[in-house]
């Protein structure tokens, strides 16, 4: 079942996914990417007649995120005049859920409160164990070295263990709370469903107050122990330390100058907010002992519609990582390149995907023509942009503890060139196989990435090497690959030119400088694949424009992706950087131009957000709406990159002297 989710949040040992009615979608533990607990899990009322479940259509949500925080807050009004209000969060330290519920009503209402859930405890459905334990308040499910339970604040007065099939229906605990009755069946084994339930009596004047806990461990004596600590603290105590604790996170972030951008209605809080819910989030889909980031947690875990996405990308992480170090969170750079030391392939390469603790991930990449090279290439580039971040003695730690993963990822690099392109191999996209100009970016910023760090060790023979290298590598892409219209050709595929525009070409100067805008000729081919991707890849949605992969793209139904449309605005505000709008007119409006169309891309992109926020992979083309992977952290790393350049180029702006004596002001933003 593909059910993608509205919010996220959990803390170092959990990772929960919500539908924007307080639906669990996933619970995942102890990874990010597995296992994934949940089938179902929810919260009902009994009003003396049948069951008003919370997902259903007659409730309007409202959720959000509570502010600077991954505490989620669903408010649910219903038109029979109830009203639910769900306060998600989990405990700073512990793998528990803790799920406060309110309820009120206009008029009078007396029935019950259930809370059911349909667990497939290690994602496993049809042998699991489920127990009630009354005396200790706890529900409990388990397979093998997986436990899943629940317990609750007031404890629950009635309980069902049943069968979630249709065939023992009268077993079932989806079936019992029919008649506002449980059976109270304290054991079963099978594929399981449970259920507990108080008395609510409330009216215009007075609300009913639950909350429920929903903790995981690896073994029953430490469940227990869990689940008991848990009612020692009071719901407020562990939601103020969690919000403290998101709060003391975020402070840490780099402080923002950003201008009020005229004709951008509230800018700078819109920018604000994007940039700490973007952290936050990749905060939550990084694996803090590994180091290693899901591309964006697991929605299509039977492989229906797609290869799945709860696994870790070396292309995606290596941009991650850089977005979070630029943002201050340089921890994370040298996490993940530890990983990525300890997952490198005997060969020097890395693997299509992984798991995060660096066990190969299921893959159609499993031979050198359908590996992904610019994986590697993508490594040693981010290795490189984070090593010259550093200072002595750090930085010659660093460089002794990654130089024989350098060297071995750099002779793979210097293998598969031969011929001054690469061999053939799959595309970024997954999609076509062949040789491309954005693998040949990348192996280009990679082998020179890996030359800047030879030198530094006493290697120059190699550095030389792998710098003649990538430039014959530069050279031989543009040679071949460069058209008369303007922009680079996709590749090579079936043994021919493939001119169609793929959105990755931008890859030449974004991220990887392959085309430098201070020489005269490569600016102007950096400004053609601009407008080139923008004339042809461009498509009308919500006021505006996304831009999508690839000309012939049919996957979702060719929906324009906001990491190619957050590729294109970065790849505008780098060039706004770089020209000073006070040397004249045409200085000037090229910078305006820039910097106002990059504005508009991003807004387009925030617009396609979920309800709490949430940057998804793609827009869907006909409803504006977010589409597929929610969120994606690949997409939150571009949101940092953008908003890092808006505040780069807004110093830059205040630093000038010239700005003053000029009269240049924020109107450089507004185009005539």
């Amino acid at each position: 079942m593909i059910r993608q989710p509205n919010a996220i949040l959990g803390n170092d040992r959990l990772l929960v996914t919500m539908g924007k009615k307080g639906e669990i979608f996933g619970f995942y533990y102890p990874g990010r990417d597995f296992a994934q607990h949940v089938e179902d899990s929810q919260s009902c009322l009994y009003d003396g007649k049948g069951l008003i479940w919370s997902n259903a259509r007659e409730w309007v949500a409202d959720q959000k995120y509570i502010e600077n925080t991954n505490v989620v807050s669903t408010e649910l009004t219903h038109s029979n005049g109830l009203k639910m209000n769900i306060l998600d969060y989990v405990h700073p330290k512990l793998p528990v859920l803790v799920r406060k519920y309110k309820i009120s009503s206009q008029k009078k209402f007396t029935g019950k409160f259930f809370y059911y859930s349909n667990f497939q405890v290690g994602e496993m459905k049809k042998k699991n164990s489920a127990f009630c334990d009354h005396d200790s308040g706890l529900v409990a499910q388990y397979w093998k070295n997986y436990y899943i339970g629940i317990s609750s604040t007031p404890v629950f007065k009635e309980w069902q263990i049943g069968k979630a099939m249709d065939t023992i229906w009268w077993t079932n605990a989806k079936y019992d709370m029919e008649d506002g009755e449980l059976q109270k069946n304290n054991e079963d084994i099978g594929n399981l469903n449970c259920a507990i339930g108080w008395d609510i009596d409330i009216d215009a004047s007075k609300t009913a107050e639950f909350t429920v806990y929903i903790g995981a461990a690896s073994r029953r004596p430490s469940l227990y122990k869990r689940m008991r600590e848990i009612q020692t603290e009071t719901p407020e105590s562990i939601y103020n330390d969690v919000q403290e604790k998101w709060i003391k996170w975020l402070s840490r972030k780099k402080l923002l100058e950003l201008p009020d951008y005229l004709g951008f209605d509230t800018f700078k809080q819109d920018m604000q907010k994007a940039f700490n819910r973007s952290l936050l989030t990749l905060s939550l889909l990084n694996d803090p002992s590994k180091g290693s980031f899901v591309a964006a947690p697991e929605f299509d875990h039977e492989f229906e519609m797609c290869g799945g996405y709860g696994y870790c990308w070396n292309r995606d992480s290596a941009e991650i990582v850089l977005s979070l170090l630029k943002s201050e969170y340089p921890e994370y750079c040298s996490r993940f390149f530890n990983w990525c030391k300890n997952t490198q392939m005997h060969d020097g390469s890395w693997f299509q995907r992984y798991w995060l603790d660096g066990n190969t991930a299921p893959s159609w990449g499993n031979f050198s023509f359908s590996t992904q090279i610019d994986e590697t290439g993508s490594t040693i580039f981010a290795m490189d942009q984070y090593y010259r971040t550093l200072q002595h003695p750090v930085r010659e730690e660093f460089l002794d503890s990654v130089w024989a993963t350098v060297l071995s990822a750099a002779e793979y690099l210097m293998r598969r060139t031969a011929e001054g392109v690469h061999d053939p191999c799959i595309c970024l996209w997954e999609t076509h196989t062949g040789i491309f100009t954005y693998t040949n970016a990348a192996i280009y910023a990679g082998l020179l990435g890996a030359a800047n760090m030879a030198i530094d060790y006493n290697e120059k023979g190699l550095a030389d090497r792998w710098t003649e290298r990538a430039e014959f590598i530069k050279k031989t892409t543009i040679e071949r690959f460069w058209l008369d219209e303007g922009y680079f050709a996709r590749g090579i595929t079936n043994g021919q030119l493939d001119t169609a525009i793929d959105a990755s070409i931008i890859g030449t100067f974004v991220p990887f400088g392959m085309l430098a805008p201070e020489v005269p000729k490569e600016k102007e081919m950096i400004k053609s694949i601009i407008e080139n991707i923008e004339k042809q890849l461009r498509v009308p949605v919500s006021d505006h424009f996304g831009i999508k992969r690839y000309v012939d793209d049919n996957y979702i139904e060719g929906n324009p992706w906001i990491v190619t449309t957050l590729w294109l605005s970065k790849a505008m505000l780098e060039m706004a950087f770089i020209i000073d709008p006070n040397l004249g007119e045409t200085e000037n409006r090229e910078h305006r131009k820039f910097t106002h169309d990059a504005l508009k891309y991003i807004q387009w992109s925030l617009k396609g957000t979920t309800g709490a926020g949430m940057l998804p992979e793609q827009v869907n083309k006909y409803t504006g709406r977010p589409a597929w992977a929610i969120p994606l952290c690949w997409s939150c790393a571009l949101m940092l990159d953008n908003i890092l350049l808006l505040d780069k180029i807004e110093r830059k702006l205040n630093s000038s002297k010239e700005r003053e004596h000029t009269g240049i002001t924020h109107d450089i933003f507004r185009l005539s």
